[in-house]
């Protein structure tokens, strides 16, 4: 009888640890179920957040949104959405290093999605832009060295994306800014040429502008390349070159004054400034996918 007596008594024990172990793990899973849903409705409420912040213009918030976003959930539905709103959001809150480096992480990560020529698009605007400096610069009537190679950048890389994704709606837009960049170019290769017409350099001047004709053709400025041609020549005394520059500026231009050739100098910095001038307003944002 007592070994039956102890053999139910332990039973009743092994019965009453099972139970509560059962109940327990009953518990644990409706918590660990609980928090799928919080989770989601956490990652969806950042998303929605960054939405409204965008739309709002509030891009320095947008960032924190977004970067809190990718960061808790660098997996989650909306990561690659948030890392191409991301190129947008710095651009628009001019930080465009931070964009530049945006672009070119996704790029690296996604070689093949949708927002791919987005990227491209993007890092080319934001090699070059004209929130540093620009009242200054032309002040100075001239671009920086730096600023010569950024916008150089700026339009091979945007070049390289019209090659790349010719279709893109993104294309118009990129193209506008490519002729922006190109007559800046060729007003800072002006501006040098006429800087060493003041000094006597006449050949160093003759360079630059033979350069804007060459390699920057079809902008405002290559009747002005032309009229420096033919005054160098004159000055030094080459006659047929003269002739000849002078011939090609009457064939092409025949409405441009050589007397105006002194508004290559005294141009007011207005003028220059509102040369094809591009601003953020008409950067658009990526298009917005369903997760």
């Amino acid at each position: 009888m007592t070994i039956v007596h102890n053999f139910f008594n332990s039973s009743k024990r092994n019965l009453g640890i099972l139970a509560i172990f059962f109940i327990l793990m009953t518990l644990g899973s409706c918590s660990s179920n609980e928090e799928i849903p919080d989770e989601r409705l956490i990652e969806k409420e950042l998303y929605d957040q960054a939405q409204t912040r965008l739309k709002n213009g509030s891009f320095s918030t947008a960032i924190m949104s977004l970067e809190a976003l990718e960061s808790r959930f660098p997996f989650g539905r909306y990561a690659e959405q948030a890392q191409a709103e991301l190129i947008y959001a710095y651009y628009m809150n001019s930080q465009f290093e931070a964009s530049q480096s945006a672009a070119e992480r996704f790029i690296n990560l996604h070689p093949r999605h949708s927002h791919t020529g987005y990227a491209f698009y993007m890092k080319g605007l934001a090699a070059f832009t004209d929130d540093s400096g620009l009242f200054s610069r032309y002040f100075q009537s001239d671009l920086a060295k730096r600023e010569v190679v950024m916008a150089q950048t700026s339009f091979d890389e945007l070049s390289d994306f019209i090659s790349r994704y010719p279709s893109s709606k993104y294309v118009p837009h990129a193209k506008q800014r490519m002729i922006y960049l190109r007559n800046l170019l060729a007003e800072h290769e002006i501006y040098v040429a006429d800087f060493y017409m003041k000094r006597g350099a006449y050949l160093a001047a003759i360079g630059r502008a033979k350069y804007v004709i060459e390699h920057l053709p079809n902008t405002p400025q290559t009747p002005y390349a032309l009229s420096i041609l033919v005054e160098a020549y004159e000055i030094l005394e080459y006659e047929e070159l003269r002739k000849t520059s002078l011939d090609i500026l009457k064939a092409n231009f025949p409405d441009f004054n050589l007397a105006d050739n002194e508004s290559v100098k005294e141009r007011s910095w207005t003028n220059i400034l509102t040369l094809g001038l591009i601003g953020k307003d008409d950067v658009e944002r990526p298009t917005i996918e369903s997760p």
